[in-house]
C-alpha cells in the first residue's frame, strides 16, 4: 500500500484511537473518525486539521451498544468513501468504571462488554467487508488485550458469576478468535485480519479511572497499532496476535476450530446476519 490509506478508527476521540488518528493523518493518510459524542468528534477532527494542515477528517457518531447504530455507521462510511484500506476496531469499554462493575445489558439485551467490545466490531467488519475487499489489499486491526478468558458457550451473556473483569476478558478472547476465523475465511491477498495487545495500562481515561495508574506509555500502544496498519512487511500476514510489536499466542480456545465455528455462527445469529 504505497498510496495514502483511508483508515476508519473506532473510538477515535480519546486515548489510543485519537493518538493513532493524529499519527496517521500526520503521515498523509485519510482518517475517518468514529465516536459516541459529536462534540468530541468535532474537537478531534478540528485538531487534526489544524495541527497537520490536512483536510478536516469525516466524523461518524454511533453508540456501539446498539447494533442498529453499528449498521447505520457502516452505511454512512460506505456512503462517504469509495475505498477503505484499513479498519481499526479500537472502541471498547474496560472491566470497571466508568461503565460499571455490575452486569449491564446493551440496547439489544446482550451483556454490555460482549456487545460493545466484540459484537459491534464483528458486525461492523461484516458490513464493511465488501468495501474492504474491493480496496484490496486491505487490513483489519482489532485492538484486543492480553486479558483473556475462554468463552463459556452455555453462558455467553454471563448471567451467572458475573464480574467486569471476566466479561472484559471473555469479550477480548472472542475478538481474537473471530480475527483468526476471518483470516481463515478471507484470502489474505484481499484482507488481512490481525489483533494485538497494544500496551499494558496506557494512561488513558479508562485505565486511570479504574486502575488509578499507568504502566506503558500511550506511544507504545500507538506505535504497535500503527505498525499493524502500515508496515509493508506485514502484507499478507493474517490471523496473528501480537503483544505490542512481538508476535504472541492468545488462549488456546482462539485456535480451536470448533470453538471458533461455534462463536462465528452464534455471532451471526446475535447480530441478525444469515450468511455463514
Amino acid at each position: 500500500m504505497t498510496h495514502a490509506r483511508t483508515v476508519l478508527i473506532t473510538g477515535a476521540t480519546d486515548g489510543l484511537g485519537r493518538a493513532l488518528a493524529h499519527r496517521l493523518a500526520a503521515g498523509g493518510d485519510t482518517v475517518l473518525l468514529h465516536g459516541r459524542d459529536q462534540g468530541r468528534l468535532d474537537a478531534t477532527a478540528d485538531a487534526i486539521r489544524d495541527e497537520h494542515g490536512v483536510a478536516r477528517p469525516a466524523t461518524f457518531r454511533a453508540d456501539l451498544a446498539e447494533l442498529a447504530q453499528v449498521r447505520e455507521l457502516a452505511a454512512a462510511v460506505r456512503g462517504a468513501t469509495e475505498r477503505l484500506d484499513v479498519l481499526v476496531s479500537n472502541a471498547g469499554i474496560g472491566s470497571g468504571e466508568p461503565d460499571g462493575r455490575d452486569r449491564r445489558e446493551s440496547k439489544d439485551g446482550y451483556e454490555l462488554r460482549f456487545a460493545v467490545n466484540y459484537l459491534a466490531g464483528f458486525l461492523l467488519t461484516q458490513e464493511l467487508l465488501p468495501l474492504l475487499r474491493a480496496s484490496a489489499p486491505a487490513r483489519v486491526v482489532n485492538v484486543a488485550s492480553l486479558g483473556q478468558q475462554e468463552i463459556e458457550f452455555d453462558d455467553v451473556m454471563l448471567e451467572h458469576g458475573y464480574s467486569g473483569i471476566r466479561a472484559y476478558c471473555q469479550s477480548k478472547l472472542a475478538q481474537i478468535a473471530s480475527t483468526v476465523e476471518l483470516a481463515e475465511r478471507v484470502p489474505a491477498a484481499e484482507v488481512t485480519f490481525n489483533s494485538l495487545h497494544p500496551a499494558t495500562y496506557m494512561p488513558t481515561k479508562m485505565v486511570l479511572q479504574e486502575a488509578g495508574h499507568s504502566i506503558d506509555s500511550l506511544e507504545t500502544g500507538v506505535e504497535a497499532t500503527w505498525r499493524l496498519v502500515t508496515d509493508p512487511k506485514l502484507a499478507g500476514v493474517s490471523g496473528r496476535f501480537y503483544d505490542r510489536q512481538r508476535e504472541s499466542q492468545a488462549l488456546k480456545q482462539a485456535y480451536d476450530t470448533r470453538a471458533r465455528a461455534e462463536l462465528y455462527q452464534l455471532s451471526l445469529k446475535l447480530v441478525g446476519l444469515t450468511q455463514g
